[in-house]
């Protein structure tokens, strides 16, 4: 066997500090070749999709990885003062939404630099908070996270997620509120799913997978959900199963009992678009049976709300941009729908109903819109934001009279308001305190022609007066997929960025959900191409606009933004100084054959369909990386316990690209432990991989003075 902590000879670069050039563990190659469609492709890295953790011989290859590049890290002249930086600027509290369950109000503050935000209970919005849960006390190292929470109906109880080392896997347990004790109920196996309580406290409705096998926790498929009724006091061995599909395994379901507890309603799901079939039962009558209300998987259905057989949904039906409709299930055939709020020319977001109002957000641009409408949809009013940023929020019951949501914009931290439904009026509750200067800095919003004329818009955001002469070091960042939109939000890591001369660029691509379902899917499948064809465009953009020339230019994404940053630095590596792909899909061939990967066949299509497959050959990172091309210097970054995007994508990337680099940039991996997709990471995790990402980044811009 390979020793693979051993340094061997490989494609030398000379660093910064020292002459001798950096070698890189050499990587074991297998005879490993698969056919697809006629078309052989060789996968010598195949033995990198190993779990780590089980496997010494992947352990040894990644210890090895971690040496070269924190030895290189660790002589960064700005890693120590950008993690001091960082430090001072993190250390500001934070606050989550606030909601009102039962007579109690909760909300989750960070006092700076604490691993985990803390759960507090008032009992009235002045009085004084107390600890309802603290996840910091759950794991010394701050590794074990709060994953999701569901009040009872009357606010006494509360069932609760936790998750280990950022992994996707969930256990559930139940608090007594007002007691503040943990009860003996405690789920496992539950993977992408809330908790649904019914109103009379008894138990609630949930999802979960059974047991695999050890060896395939972090990167079996996950198949045959199953949607459980887990009655309180009982072991989960009763828990009650409620619907299957074993003709179907790759559904998932959701189950939400509605306000007023007459109906389970049952969202079905087969990929990551927003395409559902609806199901319901009713749980007034005895033994009654679960009924079809859509049956099948073209349009979106989210469940609102509803009024007694009525039952609201924003969909896409006939509205790409969607609308709001009624659905009676005493009438329920489409030709008795009801639309309430019509598609506007801004895309429908979400939609809250809260005090018999409809709270929709609307995204303009990618920037925050709120209006509110009567039940029968009627126009009522605007709720008045600060400026151009992001607001999210405005959840609550019928009988409320007062919602609450959260405002942010790249220099604005974040702030907490209360909504009063009678007045209209927003009442400023928590403004989280940074220290630095907002005036300092500026947002503007700019729009570019795509390579095919399509106009897409971009936020800018620098400090004042800056100088465009090329020099700016840039971090251009994007995402692009799964009708996911970036919309303006505040960042310490982004302002530290910015506090040294950087330009801060956020590219709104296609792919994502910022006008709506159309621009979703001009960027998926066979048009995945457009994506990539956005964000090289937004960088020709800084380019010839003289924010920054391309040895000037980083480029940031993560997941599906880390696949855009290894598609474009592929496509195009002379036009970028830096690459910052973090728990990237690298590897298109054979993402869907590993945990939750089967999911975004929807956006990405399939190596398995014939079709498809030639799209995905030619953009997918591992595949075409060519040998004695000189790349630009890159950071990939991932976690041993990512079972959202396996790490052996970036593993196999890592490994073809240090083989094929031709250039003296340097191309390393830094491998994160006890950490997964991002989702629960201490704040500690935080502030060091960002100081690295910065300090590696402005070293090789040559910006780092």
């Amino acid at each position: 066997m390979i020793l693979l902590a051993a340094l061997a000879a490989a494609l030398p670069f000379l660093t910064f500090a020292e002459e001798s050039p950096l070698t890189y563990p050499v990587t074991k190659r297998i005879n490993q070749t698969d056919d697809f469609h006629g078309i052989k492709v060789a996968d010598p890295f195949r033995w990198l999709e190993t779990d780590v953790r089980e496997s010494p011989e992947g352990a040894e290859w990644v210890a090895a990885q971690n040496k070269i590049t924190f030895a290189y890290l660790e002589k960064l002249p700005l890693r120590l003062p950008l993690r001091e930086r960082l430090t001072e600027l993190w250390n500001y509290e934070r606050y989550g939404t606030p909601s009102k369950h039962g007579t109690r109000y909760v909300f989750s503050k960070n006092n700076g630099l604490q691993n985990q935000a803390v759960v507090y209970i008032q009992d009235s919005l002045s009085a004084e908070p107390r600890v309802l849960l603290d996840p910091n006390a759950w794991s010394k190292d701050g590794t074990v996270a709060l994953s999701g929470v569901s009040f009872s109906d009357d606010g006494k109880l509360l069932a609760y997620g936790v998750a280990a080392s950022g992994s996707d896997w969930t256990d559930w347990k139940v608090l007594d509120v007002e007691g503040n004790k943990l009860l003996g109920d405690e789920l496992h196996w539950v993977k992408f799913s809330g908790a649904s309580w019914t109103p009379d406290n008894a138990g609630f409705y949930y999802g979960r997978y059974a047991k695999p096998p050890a060896e395939q926790k972090f990167t079996g498929l996950n198949l045959n959900h199953k949607l459980y009724y887990h009655k309180l006091g009982m072991p989960q061995s009763d828990d009650r199963l409620i619907y299957e599909r074993s003709d179907e395994p790759s559904w998932t379901f959701h189950g939400n009992v509605t306000e007023d507890g007459r109906y389970l309603v049952i969202t079905i799901s087969k990929g990551t678009d927003d395409k559902y079939q609806i199901y319901y039962q009713d749980l007034k009558e005895p033994q009654s049976k679960i009924q079809p209300l859509i049956v099948n998987f073209e349009h979106e259905y989210s469940l609102i709300g509803n009024d007694g057989s009525v039952l609201y949904f924003k969909t896409d039906n006939a509205a790409p941009r969607k609308r709001v409709i009624a659905i009676d299930l005493t009438k329920p055939e489409p030709a008795h729908w009801r639309e309430l709020i019509p598609q506007s020319a801004d895309t429908l977001d979400s939609v809250g109903l809260v005090g018999n109002q409809f709270f929709a957000e609307y995204l303009h641009d990618a920037q925050t819109q709120v209006k509110v409408h009567a039940l029968d949809g009627k126009f009522l009013r605007d709720v008045a934001l600060p400026g151009i940023g992001s607001a999210g929020g405005f959840g609550g019951r019928r009988d409320h009279t007062e919602t609450f949501y959260a405002y942010s914009s790249f220099i604005t931290p974040g702030s907490t308001y209360r909504y009063d439904l009678a007045t209209g009026k927003s009442e400023l509750l928590r403004q989280s305190q940074v220290k630095f200067n907002a005036a300092d800095y500026e947002t503007k919003q700019v729009f570019y022609n795509s390579k095919d004329g399509t106009r897409v818009p971009m936020f800018l955001t620098y400090k004042n007066g800056i100088k465009l002469d090329g020099n700016n070091p840039t971090l251009l960042y994007g995402y692009g997929g799964f009708s996911i939109p970036l919309t303006p939000g505040f960042s310490v890591g982004r302002l530290v960025w910015m506090e040294r001369g950087g330009v801060l660029a956020v590219a709104n691509l296609r792919g994502g959900g910022e006008y709506g379902e159309e621009w979703h899917k001009a960027g998926t499948k066979l048009k995945k191409q457009n994506v990539f064809d956005d964000f090289i465009a937004a960088a020709e953009w800084l380019r010839d606009n003289n924010y920054a020339r391309s040895d000037k230019l980083a480029i940031q994404g993560g997941s599906n933004g880390g696949l855009l940053v290894g598609a474009v630095m592929t496509q195009r590596p002379e036009l970028f100084g830096c690459c910052l792909p973090a728990v990237g899909v690298m590897d298109m061939l054979r993402f869907h054959k590993f945990t939750a990967g089967r999911f975004w066949v929807d956006d990405y299509g399939s190596a398995d369909n014939a079709d498809e497959f030639p799209a995905l050959f030619k953009y997918s990172p591992l595949h075409n990386i060519k040998p004695g091309t000189k790349y630009p210097a890159t950071l990939i970054t991932t976690a041993d316990t990512d079972d959202r995007v396996v790490p052996g994508h970036s593993f196999k990337f890592a490994a073809a690209l240090q083989a094929a680099q031709a250039g003296p940039a340097p191309i390393l991996i830094r491998i994160e432990t006890k950490a997964g997709h991002g989702a629960g990471k201490p704040t500690s995790k935080m502030i060091e991989e960002t100081a690295d990402q910065w300090a590696f980044a402005l070293q090789v811009l040559n910006a780092d003075k």
